[in-house]
C-alpha cells in the first residue's frame, strides 16, 4: 500500500535562515572511488591478458625478440598494455557519466580495444616490425573480454548495492512540481539508477500543487524555494541537483548556481524536457552564447538498417549451429506428446504494417485460438494482450517450452528470412495494431525482434503502458551495443524465467 505524499515545509524558514558562510565544500562522493576502482581494475585485467599472451606465444621463455630491432618479448608486450591502458583513458571508458549504467562504458571499452591493435598494426606496418601474430590473437579477444566482464560484474555488484539503497547520489530537485514529477516517480522507483531523491526547491510563491502531490505516493521535503538552493544543498547532504524548470530560473541564475554548486564538489543536472531519448542522439550546441540542445533523428536507416541485418544474420547463423540439437529435442517433444503439428504459423504484423507468418514451437492443443473467446472473462493481460498465466489450453510439454522461451526458438527462421530481428519490439497482432494510435504505431518504424527491452524488464508483468514505453526508446536509440546488452540480458531473464507464462 502505498504512503500518501505529503510536502514537508517546515525545514522552509531553517533553510532560508541558514547563513551561506556555513555551506562547507562536499568532499568526493563515492562515484570517484568507483571511476578509480575501475581504473585500476582495467590496469590489472590488461597487464594480465598481455602476460597470458606471451606465455601462450612463447612459452616462459620470455627472452624471445620482437621484430627487427629485437626488443625483449616482456618489454614490447609491456608497451602494449600501457598504450591500451593509456587509450581507455583517452576513449574516457571510466567516466563517472557513463559508469553503471547503459551501453556507452561497454561500447568505450570495446573502442579502446579496437583503436589500440589498430594503431599498433599501422605502427608495425609503416617501421616493417615483424610482431608475432599469435601473441596478438591471443592478447587482444582476451583483454577485450575480460575488461567487458570485469566491468559487467561491477556494475552487478552496484546495482545489488543500489537495490539496497546503499552507493546512491543524493538528488535535489530544483523545479516545479509538475516538472520534477516524473523525474521524481522514475528516480525512487528505481534505485538501481543510482539516484535517490532528498529534496525540492520550488519556485518563488509557487510552494506546492496539491493535486499532483497526492499522487507521488512518497514524502519528499521541500527546502525552500530557488533562492535556497546553497542551503538546501547543506541541509539535505545532496550530491547532485537536478534542475527540471531551467526556464523559470533564468539564464543568468543558472550561470551563478553552476558556480555555486562547482565550489561546493556538487553536480549539476538540467532536464531537457524529453524523455526516452539517449546520450548518442543528443549534443549540445552553444548558439549566440546559448547552449541549445540538439537531438539529431534516429539512427534505424541507411547503413544502419544494413549494419543491424548484417548482424542479425551473422549471430542467428551462429545460434542455428548451437542451438540445433536443442531444436531437435524439442520438435520431437512437441509430436509425441501432443497430437498436432509440430509448429505454429500464426499472423504477425511487421515494419510498415506488413503481415507475414512468425514461427513458434506448437506449445497448445489444437484451434486453441477458437478456444479464446470462451476464455475472454480469464484474461490476465495487460489490457491490450490476451494472457492467462494457467492457460488451460497449454500442453504439458508447452509449459515448459514457454518458461524458458524454447517456443520462440522457430523465430531464428523469421530472422534469417528477414520479417523479424533477433532484438526489437514485440511483434503485434493485427487487431493490437488496430487499435494503436499515432504514438505506438512508431513501434512499427523497425522489424519485431525475437526479444527486446520488454523481454527483459519483466516480459508478461509489465503494463501496457511499460510495454509501449520500452519499445518506443528503443526505436528511438537503437545501437549495436544495446542489441548485444539485451541479448545478454535475454539469456539470463530467460535462465530465471521471470514473468513468463
Amino acid at each position: 500500500m502505498s504512503i500518501p505524499f505529503r510536502v514537508s515545509t517546515s525545514r522552509r524558514t531553517a533553510a532560508s535562515s541558514t547563513d551561506a558562510r556555513f555551506v562547507q565544500p562536499r568532499s568526493q562522493s563515492w562515484l570517484y572511488r568507483y571511476a578509480a576502482r575501475a581504473r585500476f581494475v582495467d590496469l590489472i585485467v590488461v597487464l594480465t591478458a598481455v602476460l597470458v599472451a606471451l606465455v601462450v606465444r612463447f612459452g616462459y621463455d620470455l627472452t624471445h625478440t620482437f621484430g627487427r630491432f629485437s626488443w625483449s618479448a616482456i618489454i614490447a608486450a609491456l608497451l602494449i598494455a600501457v598504450s591500451w591502458f593509456a587509450m581507455l583513458r583517452v576513449t574516457q571508458s571510466s567516466d563517472r557519466r557513463v559508469l553503471g549504467g547503459g551501453p556507452t562504458e561497454y561500447s568505450r571499452v570495446v573502442t579502446s580495444s579496437v583503436m589500440t591493435f589498430g594503431v599498433f598494426a599501422i605502427v608495425c606496418q609503416l617501421l616493417n616490425l615483424s610482431i608475432a601474430r599469435g601473441f596478438l590473437a591471443v592478447a587482444f579477444p582476451l583483454g577485450t573480454v575480460m575488461l567487458l566482464l570485469s566491468r559487467w560484474g561491477m556494475r552487478r555488484h552496484l546495482v545489488g548495492m543500489r537495490k539496497s539503497r546503499k552507493y546512491l547520489e543524493r538528488v535535489l530537485i530544483m523545479g516545479g512540481v509538475r516538472s520534477a514529477k516524473p523525474m521524481i516517480d522514475r528516480l525512487q522507483q528505481n534505485p538501481e539508477l543510482g539516484y535517490e531523491v532528498v529534496g525540492l526547491c520550488v519556485p518563488i510563491g509557487k510552494p506546492s500543487d496539491p493535486e499532483i502531490i497526492e499522487s507521488f505516493g512518497y514524502e519528499i521535503p521541500v527546502f525552500g524555494d530557488f533562492s535556497d538552493a546553497r542551503s538546501a544543498v547543506a541541509l539535505s547532504g545532496a550530491t547532485t541537483v537536478a534542475v527540471t524548470s531551467a526556464e523559470v530560473l533564468g539564464h543568468s541564475a543558472m550561470r551563478e548556481l553552476s558556480w555555486d554548486l562547482d565550489d561546493m564538489d556538487v553536480e549539476m543536472l538540467v532536464s531537457p524536457g524529453v524523455t526516452d531519448v539517449a546520450g548518442p542522439r543528443m549534443m549540445v550546441r552553444p548558439v549566440a552564447g546559448l547552449p541549445l540542445l540538439h537531438i539529431d533523428k534516429p539512427s534505424y536507416q541507411g547503413a544502419n538498417q544494413f549494419l543491424k541485418s548484417a548482424f542479425d544474420r551473422i549471430a542467428t547463423s551462429l545460434l542455428l549451429l548451437m542451438l540445433s540439437p536443442v531444436l531437435l529435442v524439442c520438435a520431437i517433444a512437441v509430436k509425441v506428446t501432443s497430437p498436432g503439428p509440430v509448429f505454429y504459423k500464426g499472423e504477425r504484423i511487421g515494419v510498415g504494417n506488413e503481415a507475414f507468418p512468425m514461427w513458434k514451437f506448437r506449445s497448445m492443443v489444437v484451434d486453441a485460438d477458437k478456444q479464446r473467446e470462451l476464455l475472454a472473462t480469464q484474461n490476465q493481460g495487460n489490457g491490450v494482450l490476451f494472457k492467462i498465466q494457467d492457460d488451460p489450453r497449454v500442453t504439458r510439454v508447452g509449459k515448459f517450452l514457454r518458461r524458458y522461451s524454447l517456443d520462440e526458438l522457430p523465430q531464428l527462421f523469421n530472422v534469417m528470412g528477414g520479417s523479424m530481428s533477433l532484438v526489437g519490439p514485440r511483434p503485434p497482432l493485427r487487431e493490437e495494431v488496430e487499435t494503436y494510435d499515432h504514438v505506438v504505431t512508431r513501434r512499427m518504424l523497425v522489424r519485431p525482434g525475437i526479444t527486446g527491452l520488454w523481454q527483459v524488464s519483466g516480459r508478461s508483468d509489465l503494463s501496457w503502458e511499460e510495454s509501449v514505453r520500452l519499445d518506443l526508446s528503443y526505436v528511438e536509440n537503437w545501437s549495436i551495443m544495446q542489441d548485444v546488452l539485451i541479448l545478454w540480458r535475454t539469456a539470463r531473464a530467460v535462465v530465471k524465467s521471470d514473468g513468463a507464462y
